[in-house]
């Protein structure tokens, strides 16, 4: 709700001819931060307990986001409260992240992992369709700052379940507690290195990276809510939650069938390119409901890409190093879209919306085929393939010769 809420309130407090790239500030402030910190909160998420590290940075974004109200409530008139504030926001998630995504694999067992990312996308995209949704209603009844207030309350109830959490040790992670991290440059680097020596890992990063990037239409949906499609702030909400509502449906389909998934990777590069191909269609939309299908159509790709993306990466990756995985992949998972949002403002603001959309969707099919093309680990890799050893290569030093 809070990011939708944040893009339309910056799209009405600046003048029209700059809204699109003030728009594309919005993904600069958010990605800086994560480029800044992923490392380090990669390393904090194996050294220290992953449970307390999210219960801070929670608290964090939850007061932050109270901030956010407080200042609209108040009055704001300038757009640079609202940069700094998703920039702290920005930076908190860049430590909560890393200890998110490392925490699931500690909490379900190995067998269930594949179901349990499903699962756990069902229940995001759930959120991330209702959000924007109910985000239009809010801002269009209410104000933008009752949407930042009610995302400052919904805090609470992840900041409850942290605590009521108890995460269990397991036989294989005591073993790793050896060759658990320091906070030290020299662990970070560690899990740089564990990164870019696996081909597969550095693939499935890469192949996000520049889907978000050149895909990035989200940052100029006020701008064709308003201008294209004339919708409103209602519609404007639904063309949001579109992608959403897309990868809902496509998860359910998934908890009971990616296990059934044999050839991965080249399925994991299909999704990617339908996701181009689908920003490409939305770009040259000119009715409402066209729009909203195309949305649905990258929301249900990126559903099939994340799921296989997140599974090849937990089960290729030692728990010990798992946070410091996570921490690098940020500055592609997040990166991607923030600097994406960034260039679609710009080449918006040069050459109009659409030219931008359309242009970032054929870059997204052109950099899928090369990366499919230049790495065979990603077209050979299957559900077949031994999930639990990592290839010689590709393990720690402290474990080489030794199965994970």
């Amino acid at each position: 709700m809070q990011s939708a809420a944040i893009l339309w309130h910056v799209s009405l407090l600046v003048p029209d001819d700059r809204r699109a790239l003030a728009l594309g500030f919005v993904g600069l402030v958010r990605v800086l931060p994560v480029i800044l910190f992923s490392l380090l909160s990669g390393v904090a998420a194996d050294v220290f307990d992953r449970r307390r590290v999210m219960l801070v940075t929670q608290t964090m974004m939850a007061v932050l986001a109270g901030v956010l109200a407080l200042l609209t409530w108040r009055g704001l008139t300038v757009v640079w409260p609202i940069y700094a504030i998703s920039a702290a926001s920005a930076a908190a998630g860049a430590f909560d992240l890393p200890a998110r995504q490392a925490l699931v694999p500690n909490l379900v067992p190995r067998e269930h992992l594949a179901n349990a990312l499903s699962l756990n996308t069902i229940m995001f995209q759930l959120a991330a369709v209702t959000g924007p949704a109910l985000g239009g209603i809010v801002i269009g009844q209410l104000g933008v700052a009752w949407a930042y207030a009610w995302n400052a309350l919904s805090f609470l109830v992840v900041i409850a379940a942290l605590l009521m959490m108890q995460v269990p040790r397991r036989p294989e992670e005591r073993e790793d507690d050896e060759a658990r991290a320091a906070f030290t440059v020299h662990a970070a680097m560690e899990g740089l290195r564990f990164v870019f020596r696996s081909p597969l890992i550095r693939s499935t990063m890469l192949l996000d990276f520049f889907a978000t990037f050149f895909s990035s239409a989200t940052a100029l949906l006020p701008i064709y809510a308003q201008d294209i499609l004339h919708v409103g702030a209602n519609g404007y909400g639904w063309l949001y939650a579109a992608p959403a509502a897309g990868a809902i449906m496509t998860s359910a389909v998934l908890v009971g069938s990616v296990e059934e998934i044999e050839h991965r990777g080249m399925v994991l590069a299909a999704s990617v390119f339908a996701y181009g191909a689908a920003t490409v269609a939305f770009g040259l939309s000119t009715r409402f409901w066209l729009s909203f299908v195309c949305l649905a159509l990258t929301g249900a790709a990126d559903t099939v890409s994340t799921v296989l993306r997140n599974l090849v990466r937990q089960l290729e990756t030692p728990d010990h190093l798992r946070g410091r995985m996570t921490g690098v992949n940020m500055v592609f998972f997040m990166g991607g879209p923030q600097l994406g949002e960034l260039e679609a403002g710009l080449i918006a603001n040069w050459r109009g919306p659409v030219f931008s959309v359309v242009s970032g969707g054929l870059g997204c099919l052109v950099a899928t085929a090369w990366l499919v093309a230049s790495t065979p680990e990603l077209r050979t890799y299957e559900s077949r393939r031994r999930p639990d050893v990592l290839p010689e290569e590709n393990r720690p030093a402290a474990h080489a010769g030794q199965p994970e």
